[in-house]
Parts: structure tokens; sequence; C-alpha cells
């Protein structure tokens, strides 16, 4: 059942483990606050519009921490598998690891997917941008890979404005 964030509330509290601090740590949102968070949710390490999302936003980096944003990437991945994708593709923000799904479900990142035909559950991209304050600012919901990180920066700049 996929719920629906609404833009203006507060953002659903979460603590998963990270790859930063050689995953020894747990990365929460009340550690985050008055920083603007871009937590974007993808299906699977190593996969192509993953790999393809993940390096976008690395190759952005500087522009995102201009904008005082943090960016973290959640999937049911474990944090080796994690560590791997980081290693493989030099990525430079922290993957948290959800596996038993509970904040993706609470972020509506979970729902029904189709492919080819076969309908499934599964994490659907989505991208949620919490202001320093720890509102919900922006939900993009089922992400288009293309051109996704530059929304993003346009997001951030309206979240700066406000």
């Amino acid at each position: 059942m996929r719920s629906m964030l609404k833009e203006g509330n507060k953002a659903p509290a979460f603590s998963l483990p990270s790859t930063d601090k050689g995953g020894a740590g747990k990365v929460s949102l009340k550690d985050l606050a008055g920083q603007a968070v871009v937590l974007f949710f993808y299906p699977k390490d190593m996969t192509s519009g993953c790999t393809t999302e993940a390096l976008d936003f690395t190759a952005a980096s500087r522009k995102l921490k201009n904008r005082g944003a943090v960016v973290l990437g959640v999937s049911k991945d474990s944090l080796e598998r994690h560590d791997k994708f980081i290693a493989k593709n030099n990525l430079n923000f922290a993957l948290l690891s959800d596996e038993d799904g509970k904040v993706i479900e609470k972020y509506g990142a979970w729902g029904e997917k189709n492919n080819y035909g076969k309908k499934y559950m599964g994490i659907i991209r989505t991208t949620v941008i919490i202001d320093p304050a720890g509102k919900v600012a922006k939900v993009f919901p089922k992400v288009r890979v293309k051109g996704h990180v530059d929304a993003v920066l346009a997001a951030l700049d309206e979240v700066r404005k406000s």
C-alpha cells in the first residue's frame, strides 16, 4: 500500500544502518536537523538505472553541497552490497540499508510495479527533499532518472527561498 507523503508535513523519523563511518553507524533524520536532506529511494544496487541515478548525484555533489543538501540513497540492499556499489562507482555519499522496508513504506516508495505485464511489489524510485526544519519540502514519485538531478537542484533552490 503506497502512502503519499504530503509536502509541508513533518518528515517521518528514521534511523538506518549507513555505509558512512565504515558501516558502524546509523543515520537518523534527527541528526541531520538544520540541513536539507535529499533522500532517494531506489530498487537495487548494481542495476543500470540505479547506477545512473547514483552517478548523477555524485556528479552533482558540489552543486548539492552548495545548496546545503545532504544526499542519502536508500534501498533494501545490505551494507555489504552498498559498500561494493560505492567502491565500484566511486559514489561520494552514504547509502542506507532498509532491509525490512519500513522506512521505504513510510516514505511511500513501496508499491505495485509492472514489468513486461508481470505485477509485483517493489521499491518505486522516489526522491524526497526534507527541509532544514524536518518538513517534507518536495516529493518526486515515480522518478525518471534522466534529468532528475536537475529537477532536485531546482527544488532545493525553492527550499532555500522559503
